[in-house]
């Protein structure tokens, strides 16, 4: 395994792992309870079932996008902020499902979700030094994040204080 992740493949497997395990917290984080389902929520909000293929699409192009920033500038610096920004948007991400959802705090996820927005800006910028195509390829998650905030402050607003049963099961 050292000799392959030594070649070629140690940036697409590891971006690739790293990606999975973003991926996979979020999910578990993520609960379609109770709490969830009694509260209100706008008439655009997009079905339950689309959000795992659309979280898919995004997290393979913004793995696509760090790969391909990785391999566009070797310098050790450039690197390390490249890990660091999706590092930071990493952990933004899986912060998100867990305050609104497990947490049941729509009202903070949206002080965070802004973070995460903003994190994403961060990555775009970061991997458009060394490639414009790279910094494209985040465009999705951008615009799917923007839509998340928007559907999150309309729940928030549509939910005074989330409702008669505020922190019930």
């Amino acid at each position: 395994m050292s000799g392959l992740l030594a070649g070629g493949w140690g940036p697409p497997v590891v971006a690739a792992l790293v990606a999975l395990a973003v991926a996979v917290a979020g999910g578990v984080a993520t609960r379609t309870d109770a709490w969830y389902r009694r509260l209100r929520v706008p008439g655009w909000k997009p079905p339950d079932w689309a959000f795992g293929p659309i979280w898919t699409v995004i997290f393979v192009l913004t793995t696509a996008s760090a790969i391909i920033a990785w391999n566009a500038d070797p310098d050790p610096a450039a690197r390390g902020r490249l890990v660091t920004v999706l590092a930071v948007n990493g952990v933004l991400n899986i912060a998100w499902s867990v305050i609104f959802f497990r947490l049941r705090r729509p009202d903070w996820a949206f002080a965070e979700v802004l973070l995460l927005w903003l994190s994403i800006l961060a990555v775009m910028v970061t991997v458009g030094q060394v490639s414009t195509p790279a910094a494209l390829l985040n465009l999705p998650y951008l615009a799917w994040v923007s839509t998340a905030a928007c559907l999150n402050l309309t729940i928030i607003r549509l939910n005074p204080r989330f409702g008669p049963r505020f922190g019930s099961a």
